[in-house]
């Protein structure tokens, strides 16, 4: 019976060292406190705990592209503030990895960016051939010293 006690105290005293820590960081890193989806921007936007706000083309994020604007609308933040779930979709994203602009998995980011790099865009066919205009450029080539 001392073992199961002594068990407790040490396992109370833990969580308590456990919840000082969290509210250390709490209070040091900004954590989401609300998130919804914006219909009209196609963004989810995200409330944080320092006052600021981000927000992300839910079109980016892995797991959503393609969602209907009801399940996009079901976002929730995590208890930690630290990420966002879509119960419905069966998604979870964390608020540090959208904050650094990574919107899921590694293959999931490869996917977008060779989704981007093979868009065209009036833009960049304007700048191509602006550039063929300039003609064939010279190389830098060194001259060689004859002996």
């Amino acid at each position: 019976m001392v073992k199961k006690i002594a068990a407790t105290e040490e396992l109370k005293e833990k969580l308590a060292n456990a919840r000082a820590k969290s509210d250390a960081i709490a209070t040091s890193e900004p954590r989401a406190t609300r998130a919804f989806y914006d219909a009209y921007l196609g963004m989810i936007i995200v409330f944080l705990s320092n006052k600021s706000m981000f927000g992300f083309p839910s079109e980016e994020g892995e797991g959503l592209a393609g969602a209907s604007v009801k399940d996009l609308a079901e976002v929730e933040v995590t208890p930690s503030g630290e990420g966002l779930h879509w119960k419905t979709l069966d998604v979870d994203l964390s608020i540090p990895a959208l904050m650094n602009g990574i919107f899921g998995t590694k293959k999931w980011m490869a996917e977008l960016a060779r989704k981007g790099g093979s868009s065209t865009s009036a833009a960049k066919s304007e700048a191509s051939r602006l550039n063929g205009t300039k003609g064939d450029r010279s190389r830098n080539v060194l001259p060689i010293d004859e002996a």
